[in-house]
Formats: C-alpha cells, structure tokens, sequence
C-alpha cells in the first residue's frame, strides 16, 4: 500500500513537471477590430462574451457553422521569446477565420490574445479543449 501511495505522488509530480496536455493542440494568432460583422451572427453586439474574449476559428475547427457559440478554454504553452502568461481562458467562438489561407488554428481577439501572451504580435502554441457549461437543474 505504501509503495502505492509513492507512486501516485511520484506520477503526480512527474505529470506536473512534464506538463502533461489534455486537450487539443494547435498554434493561434492575435486579430483586431473590426470584428463585425461575423459568420455566427452578424453585426449582433450581444455575441460578444463579458471581456471580450472570443475567437475566429480556421477551417479545421469551423465545422460548417456549428462551432458558433462553442466554448473552449485556452491556455499558451510556447512560442518565441517565452510568450506565455500563465492564464487559462475561456472563450467563445463568434467567427470564421477570415483570411485564406488562415495564419493559426484560432484566431483570438486582442483582449484574449493580450491575456494568454506577453507579445501581441507573436504566433504561440495553444492546448484547447472544447467544454460545455453544465446545465443548472431546479427542483421543486
């Protein structure tokens, strides 16, 4: 049992220093202003999560208009000249990537970008995973 309990503590460390990845990996990109009008919905203002923190996507994750609204949560994992922050953010898909061929797997507003990444014109390898928010259930 006790050299169960080692184990456990050595993989725990071990994982963590390794810094193991769960999700998804891919390379983003900063864009700017003007973000409308959008594939999802158009000039509407309220596609917009609170901090601006929304993404256009590239063809791979586009998924022909289902990744509308789809949320992920980010985080920077490398890049040139250590430009990761230590964040993680949620985000929401508002856009398809507008330029062809697109730069990055994802496209983050300059409010996301500038919370992942120290440099706003670096290119960074991201770890992305796609969540849905868990419904709230009332009884009565």
């Amino acid at each position: 049992m006790a050299r169960m309990a080692i184990a456990i503590v050595a993989m725990s460390f071990l994982s963590y220093e390794a810094g193991i990845v769960l999700g998804d990996i891919g390379t983003a990109t900063s864009y700017n202003p003007p973000y409308l009008p959008t594939k999802c919905h158009g000039n509407r203002q309220d596609q917009f999560p609170p901090g601006n923190l929304f993404v256009s996507v590239s063809e791979g994750l586009w998924d022909n208009g289902a990744a509308c609204g789809r949320r992920y949560r980010l985080r920077c994992l490398s890049g040139k000249n250590r430009p990761c922050k230590e964040e993680t953010i949620d985000v929401r898909v508002v856009d398809f990537c507008r330029k062809s061929p697109c730069p990055s797997t994802i496209l983050l507003s300059s409010d996301a970008f500038s919370a992942v990444s120290h440099s706003p014109s670096a290119k960074i390898n991201v770890e992305y995973i796609q969540y849905v928010s868990s419904p709230v259930l009332l009884y009565s």
